[in-house]
């Protein structure tokens, strides 16, 4: 049977927060279904004190149980296929049908709610995962994601184009990914639900004086060993489109291994690591375009000094610098000539707030997610 779009909804006040669950925007990682499944009943007994919107994502995947039908529906969410759907472009795919329905949603949400919005997209790793949350690099998400008691990996938006989530942030609000452990695995449905009830907990939806039962909390705390620490993605090795590639069986995602271990084959060739590494969300699936990801730790006085450089704006300073203008009247981009972009190490640049660019006529256009963030709308995290 054809599962629902809206799998439920709850409409408060508009001035309360609200929050908007993402149940399967992948088709074979069911897990974020079935865990609401398993919290409607706590849901249908409560009055919330705030909305909430509960979305599947790719409706005949999930049918299917493949990971998508035509093209990947979290890596579309760009100019590009906004305006097909827009247009009903003659390329029209079945993902188009999901991102139509899902952004008409979007859009009646953003125009009924006034007060703070938080979108969670629930996702499951094909190899075997501790919990994490993946987010871009704003504050308002690191701010909120600090609540979870779970490792939190940054600059997402830097080697994935075309999120749901990354769409969203751009928009202003604050938006998460929760990975819950391995797809078929019975405890990434436990996580995913203790994931849901504490962000209810946290973003203010339950009733005056309630709180969640300890043991939500205690779940994520013990799947994740200990690890609540803040991780920047630092390598992607992406798969090529005829490339046969095939990751060495056994690796886990935050595995540390050392140099010269063998990785993966790439049309039969092995690939080693060239020096010590945090492994992060190896492939074991047949579709997926990933390989596997490198991530390292953030230490925490780097986190407090770009929270200080991003609150006084010190990336206005930027546009002193030869070659280095604003793209945009909002001055949410910056115009970078490649020769300053490659003078400045990409540490400064993440330090500031600049992760995700794009090349555009001989000039480097570099996104900061913090001055359309809707900060106003997030007292308590701001």
């Amino acid at each position: 049977m054809k599962p629902d779009r809206v799998l439920y909804r709850y409409d408060a006040a508009p001035e309360l927060p609200a929050v908007v669950f993402f149940c399967g925007i992948h088709g074979n990682e069911p897990a974020g279904v079935r865990a609401f499944e398993q919290l409607l009943p706590f849901l249908e007994e409560k009055d919330l004190s705030g909305s909430l919107y509960v979305l599947s994502g790719n409706l005949a995947a999930l049918k299917e149980g493949v990971r998508y039908m035509d093209v990947d529906l979290n890596r579309i969410w760009d100019d590009l296929h906004l305006k097909k759907i827009a247009e009903a472009d003659k390329d029209f795919i079945s993902e188009h049908l999901d991102m139509r329905e899902i952004l008409q949603m979007l859009h009646e949400i953003w125009g009924r709610i006034e007060g703070p919005l938080y979108f969670i997209d629930f996702h499951t790793t094909s190899s075997a995962s501790i919990p994490f949350i993946t987010i871009d690099d704003s504050m308002i998400n690191r701010n909120f994601s600090e609540h979870f008691p779970v490792p939190k990996v940054l600059g997402i938006e830097e080697y994935l184009n075309g999120t749901l989530l990354s769409f969203i942030n751009r928009v202003g609000y604050v938006s998460l990914g929760f990975e819950a452990g391995q797809h078929q695995s019975r405890s990434a449905v436990l996580h995913a639900e203790a994931f849901m009830c504490l962000t209810l907990e946290y973003a203010g939806l339950l009733p005056s004086g309630m709180r969640i039962n300890k043991s939500y909390r205690r779940t994520l705390t013990e799947a994740s060993k200990g690890k609540d620490s803040f991780y920047e993605i630092t390598q992607r090795y992406g798969i090529d489109k005829d490339e046969d590639f095939r990751m060495i069986p056994g690796f886990e995602s935050f595995q540390h291994i050392s140099a010269g271990t063998e990785l993966a084959l790439s049309d039969g060739k092995l690939i080693k690591s060239e020096e010590k590494q945090v492994l992060f969300m190896p492939l074991y699936q047949k579709q997926g375009a990933d390989g596997y990801f490198f991530i390292r730790e953030i230490p925490r006085w780097a986190l407090m000094l770009s929270r200080w450089f991003r609150r006084f704006r010190l990336d206005s300073l930027l546009v002193c610098l030869p070659g280095v203008s604003w793209a945009t009247p909002d001055k949410q981009a910056l115009l970078v000539k490649p020769a300053v972009a490659n003078f400045m190490a990409r540490s400064i640049w993440h330090l500031l707030g600049y992760r995700h660019t794009r090349k555009a006529k001989g000039v480097w256009v570099m996104y900061n997610r913090e001055r359309g963030a809707k900060k106003d709308r997030y007292p308590q995290v701001a």
